[in-house]
């Protein structure tokens, strides 16, 4: 039985624009490091492999991202761009204080609003989904009550 979820991981190109952006995001890099060699590659199904990480964790010290960038082997598959109704992972969901002031700061990185405009549901939540660096969907959610 899953005793909890410790991380979701995300592959990215630009590790430094990755960690500012989820910085400003409000998560927290936890901690920076090498992974490499066959030890890893046994876990990932890779063989030798080197890749930087960045373990980035929300404000409340519950959810944790890891950032990697990989150097060997190269990256095969790019999903980055894929529409929300694809198959595989979709998208981090991040609980916000405030929606608007969240995306004023998120777009001076970069991030863009995936339609047009942030939707209310019921009376319950205002949401929306933006492309974060490198394409990354992200949804974001404001508590409304």
């Amino acid at each position: 039985m899953a005793l909890r979820m410790d991380n979701v991981g995300i592959v990215v190109e630009d590790l430094e624009a990755a960690i500012d952006f989820f910085r400003e995001l409000g998560l927290e890099l936890e901690g920076r490091a090498p992974v490499e060699g066959e030890w890893a590659g046994s876990v990932t199904g890779l063989g030798d492999q080197r890749v930087e990480i960045a373990m980035m964790r929300t404000p409340d010290g519950h959810g944790r991202l890891e950032l990697s960038r990989f150097l060997e082997p190269e990256v095969i598959e790019d999903h980055r761009n894929a529409p929300v109704n694809a198959l595989g992972y979709l998208r981090v969901m991040f609980a916000v204080d405030d929606i608007d002031d969240t995306l004023a700061r998120v777009t001076e990185h970069g991030a863009q609003l995936v339609s047009t405009e942030v939707v209310q549901y019921e009376s319950a939540f205002r949401l929306c989904y933006i492309r974060g660096p490198e394409g990354i969907l992200i949804g974001l959610s404001e508590a409304l009550s």
